[in-house]
């Protein structure tokens, strides 16, 4: 094959790797994801491994999910190099502030570096609480149905600790505000 047909060939499999990988990238992170599909044994199953998980805060303080039990969770496993992840906190800020009186709290379950979080959130004012879950606590996601590891991933939990939705890809405010109000 000559330099040029190479050359061509090479252009040709990179196009379709950047076209895929937009295609991909809108799908995650579309405003308006899927639910996951939920099997009900499955998410129950689910929903007691997460609350049954202890993980260290910023401070390396152990912390027992189900300490929250008893409130509206929204578990997000995030990382600060996943760019809807970044896109998605703001919102959830915003939502933390707006319904914390009436029993709401996200946790967010960050699969990164100590440093690169405690930055992160100091930067963007992360007002709830943040653990520090390592790529060990995809297992507690895929226990809730995310199978294919895919960040952000956010499990909805109401005041009976039992799983009410889960989203894979980014959850917009105006997707994810009405379905918090009803469980609050």
């Amino acid at each position: 094959m000559t330099i040029f047909g190479r050359a061509l060939l090479y252009m040709v499999v990179a196009t379709l790797a950047v076209t895929a990988g937009f295609f991909l990238q809108g799908k995650l992170t579309s405003s308006d994801p899927e639910p996951a599909t939920i099997d009900v044994p499955v998410i129950n199953k689910g929903a007691k491994i997460i609350l049954a998980a202890t993980l260290p805060d910023l401070q390396n303080k152990k912390q027992s999910i189900s300490q929250w039990r008893g409130k509206v969770l929204v578990v997000n496993f995030w990382a600060t190099w996943c760019e809807p992840c970044r896109r998605e906190i703001p919102e959830f800020i915003e939502l933390q502030d707006k319904f914390r009186d009436q029993g709401l709290i996200f946790i967010g379950v960050a699969l990164d570096q100590k440093i690169k979080v405690m930055r992160y959130s100091k930067e963007i004012g992360i007002n709830y609480p943040v653990l520090l879950g390592g790529i060990e606590s995809m297992k507690l996601a895929e226990a809730a149905g995310n199978r294919h590891s895919v960040l952000p991933f956010t499990v909805i939990f109401d005041r009976d600790g039992k799983i009410t939705s889960t989203h894979i890809g980014r959850i917009a405010r105006d997707k994810l505000e009405p379905i918090l109000k009803p469980l609050l």
